[in-house]
C-alpha cells in the first residue's frame, strides 16, 4: 500500500493501469504497514451537508450524555445503569433483580432490532450514533484540526523534530485530550453509580472512596487511551459489530456504496480533452477523507463505519466538474447492479415478525408490572389451630418488595367472607427498595368453612390503595353441620 500526498493511506487494490478495483486490497489491512507496523491515520476534514447533519446529531447526542445524569425525577435520576448493584432506574421508573426476566427479553429484543436495523441499513449506527465516532469524528479529530492543522500538516508535524512549536501544540493538544477524558470518565461514572454519589466522591478526601477514585482514574485513562492512540482501531480491530456485517448484510443492504457502472472505467481529468471514461475521476478525494484509510470503490469493507464522509468529499467533486452527485451514496449493491431496489426481503419480514412478537410481549409484561409485589403463602408444615373462642386459625408467611422510592405501608382485609387478619408483630411496611416479611394469622369461625380447604380472597392495600388480590386457601376440620 502507498500514501497519497495528503499522508491517508490510499487503498491497495485498485488497477492504475485499467482503473479497475482487484481483491488484492482484502489481503492487508489499511491501518497496518508491509512491516506489520502500525500505520498512522491522518484524515482531511470532511465537509458537506452529510457532515453538517452528524454535527447537528453530534451535538445533541453530547448534550444527552452530559446532560442527563443531572435530569431527576422525584428527585431520583432520571436515568441510572448501576450494573454492580444490578439496580437500574429508567425513565423514573425503578428496576432490579427482581426484574431479570424483563432484562433479559428486552435484550434479545434490542439484539433482534440491531440485526434487522442493519440487514436493511447496513452499519448505519456506527456513523451517525456510536459514540466511539462520535467522540472521536465531532471531538477529539476537530481538536487536531484546531491545534495541528489540517491533514497534511499533522503528519509533517509528527515527522518533524521535536522543536519548541511542537512541543507546544503537542503538550496542548494532549492536555486538552487529558481533560477531556477526566470529564468524559466521570460523566460515565455518574450513569452508573449517579451524580450525588458521585459528588460525593470528588468532595470527600480521597481515603474515604478508595474504590471510586480508583474506577474514576481507570474510566479516565481508558478514554484518554483511546482517543490518543488506539482511536480506528477500536472499530476496526474489536468492535464486534463490524465484524457482524459479514453475516448479516446482503445485496438488498443499504450501505455507503460506489457506483462502478456510472464511475468505471476511471479517467483523469484532462483541460480541454472530451471525457470517454466513466464519472470518477481518480482524485482519491474519498480516500484521503475516509477516517480508517479505506478506499470505498472497492466495495462493502469491515472497516467502513459509514460515516459519509465519502460521499461528501465526491459530491463535492461532482459538483466541480459539472457532473451529478451520488457517485458514490447510500444504496444497496442490488441496486446499483440492477436499478431497482428491494426492501422487504424474507429475512427483514422474518425478522420484522421476531420482533414485533418480541416488543409485543415486553410491552405487556411492563404494562402489567407492579410497583409493590406481595406473596401470601401458607405457612408449610402448619396446620388448623382450633381457638378457645371455637374459631379456626391458619398462619401464612407475607413477603411484601417495593420498588419505589417511597416506604409503603400494607394492610390486608379479607373478601367475600367474615374473618379476621392479624399481622404478626405489628403494623407491616416495606421501606423504599426493601424487602418486607412477617406472619398472618387468619382466622375464621366454623361456619364460614365450605370443606377441610376454603378458597379465600385477600385484598392487599396501601394509603387506602387497593395493590393487588390474591387467592389462597385455608384448612380447616371439614364442614361443621
Amino acid at each position: 500500500m502507498g500514501d497519497t500526498d495528503g499522508g491517508t493511506v490510499k487503498a491497495e487494490g485498485v488497477d492504475e493501469q485499467r482503473g479497475q478495483a482487484t481483491e488484492s486490497f482484502r489481503d492487508s489491512m489499511t491501518i497496518v504497514s508491509k512491516e506489520g507496523k502500525r500505520r498512522w491515520i491522518y484524515p482531511k476534514q470532511p465537509a458537506g451537508r452529510y457532515y453538517r447533519w452528524r454535527t447537528v446529531l453530534s451535538l445533541l447526542l453530547l448534550a444527552f450524555l452530559f446532560g442527563m445524569p443531572f435530569a431527576r425525577m422525584h428527585d431520583k435520576p432520571f436515568l441510572l445503569f448501576n450494573v454492580v448493584e444490578r439496580h437500574f432506574i429508567l425513565f423514573g421508573t425503578v428496576f432490579g433483580p427482581h426484574d431479570f426476566y424483563l432484562l433479559a427479553i428486552a435484550l434479545i429484543t434490542a439484539i433482534v432490532f440491531i440485526i434487522l436495523f442493519t440487514v436493511v441499513f447496513g452499519r448505519l449506527f456506527c456513523g451517525w450514533v456510536c459514540p466511539q465516532t462520535v467522540f472521536m469524528e465531532m471531538v477529539f479529530r476537530k481538536i487536531d484540526y484546531w491545534v495541528e492543522g489540517d491533514h497534511r500538516q499533522q503528519r509533517r508535524l509528527n515527522e518533524s523534530p521535536w522543536t519548541g512549536e511542537k512541543i507546544l501544540r503537542k503538550g496542548a493538544k494532549y492536555l486538552i485530550y487529558t481533560v477531556l477524558a477526566f470529564v468524559i470518565g466521570n460523566t460515565l461514572l455518574a450513569w452508573i453509580i449517579g451524580t450525588d454519589h458521585l459528588w460525593t466522591i470528588v468532595t470527600d478526601p480521597p481515603s474515604k472512596h478508595i474504590g471510586g477514585l480508583t474506577a474514576m482514574i481507570i474510566f479516565s485513562a481508558v478514554f484518554y487511551w483511546i482517543f490518543s492512540w488506539f482511536r480506528e482501531q477500536a472499530c476496526i480491530l474489536v468492535c464486534p459489530y463490524g465484524r457482524l456485517q459479514g453475516v448479516l448484510l446482503d445485496r438488498p443492504s443499504i450501505v455507503i456504496a460506489y457506483d462502478s457502472r456510472r464511475g468505471e472505467p476511471r479517467g483523469k481529468l484532462r483541460r480541454g480533452v472530451d471525457r470517454t471514461e466513466g464519472d470518477c475521476i481518480d482524485c482519491d478525494q474519498c480516500v484521503e477523507v475516509c477516517p480508517t484509510g479505506i478506499d470505498i470503490r472497492n466495495g462493502t469493507q469491515l472497516e467502513c463505519v459509514n460515516c459519509t464522509a465519502c460521499i461528501d468529499a465526491c459530491d463535492s467533486v461532482m459538483d466541480k466538474i459539472g457532473t451529478p452527485r451520488g457517485l458514490v451514496r447510500y444504496d444497496s449493491a442490488g441496486a446499483i447492479a440492477t436499478g431497482t431496489s428491494r426492501l422487504w426481503t424474507p429475512r427483514v419480514i422474518g425478522y420484522s415478525v421476531v420482533l414485533l412478537l418480541l416488543v409485543t410481549v415486553l410491552s405487556v409484561l411492563l404494562a402489567n408490572r407492579s410497583e409493590v409485589d406481595v406473596t401470601v403463602l401458607r405457612t408449610p408444615g402448619m396446620f388448623y389451630q382450633d381457638l378457645p373462642d371455637g374459631r379456626v386459625s391458619n398462619v401464612y408467611d407475607v413477603k411484601v418488595l417495593n420498588k419505589t422510592f417511597t416506604r409503603v405501608p400494607v394492610s390486608f382485609t379479607l373478601e367475600g367472607t367474615e374473618g379476621q387478619i392479624e399481622v404478626m408483630g405489628g403494623d407491616l411496611a416495606a421501606e423504599p427498595q426493601g424487602i418486607a416479611e412477617s406472619k398472618l394469622l387468619i382466622l375464621l369461625r366454623p361456619e364460614r368453612l365450605t370443606g377441610l380447604s376454603t378458597p379465600l380472597t385477600v385484598g392487599v392495600y396501601a394509603e387506602g390503595k387497593k395493590l393487588h388480590t390474591i387467592h389462597t386457601s385455608f384448612l380447616g376440620p371439614g364442614v361443621q353441620r
